[in-house]
């Protein structure tokens, strides 16, 4: 698939084990893996910080095979999901360092395009959000006011 603002084409990553019925070499329990879950989670980790951790401190390939459940479905059930998405948080925080940015050095063009792609990414996802219920319908994404999300 095509990169959404850039002339990049096509995807790269690593892939995942084989295999969705579990691991045999793997010595921990389901119920195990959900208190280490719960327990990052409430050092406030978020969940995609949690999977890398599960990844390489634990040796748990991926905890959705094991757990028939993702991440963020554990942390809903112990209701310790926040109030908005990480993916959308992590846009905003950029956004924000953008402006800081762009308030110094009123001349960078390419940061002013940055800033105009990631502002446009937040309000798609806004409007996905609001579309499947994970932010109030009412919920609005102010630049200026922006900051007071990261706290």
């Amino acid at each position: 698939m095509a990169r959404m603002h850039g002339g990049a084409k096509g995807k790269s990553g690593s892939t995942k084990p084989s295999g969705k019925t579990g691991y045999a070499w793997l010595s921990y329990k389901p119920r195990e893996v959900e208190m280490l879950i719960v327990k990052m989670a409430k050092e406030g980790k978020p969940a995609s910080l949690i999977g890398l951790t599960l990844r390489d401190a634990y040796g748990i390939p991926d905890a959705r095979v094991l757990l028939k459940k993702k991440i963020t479905e554990v942390l809903k059930a112990k209701k310790l999901v926040k109030e908005l998405p990480e993916d959308m948080l992590a846009l905003i925080k950029r956004s924000v360092a953008l402006h800081k940015h762009m308030n110094e050095n009123k001349q960078d063009m390419t940061a002013k395009r940055g800033l105009q792609l990631t502002e446009s990414k937040i309000k798609r996802l806004i409007k996905y959000y609001k579309k499947n219920g994970r932010i109030a319908e009412d919920w609005k994404y102010d630049p200026s006011k922006a900051g007071m999300f990261l706290e």
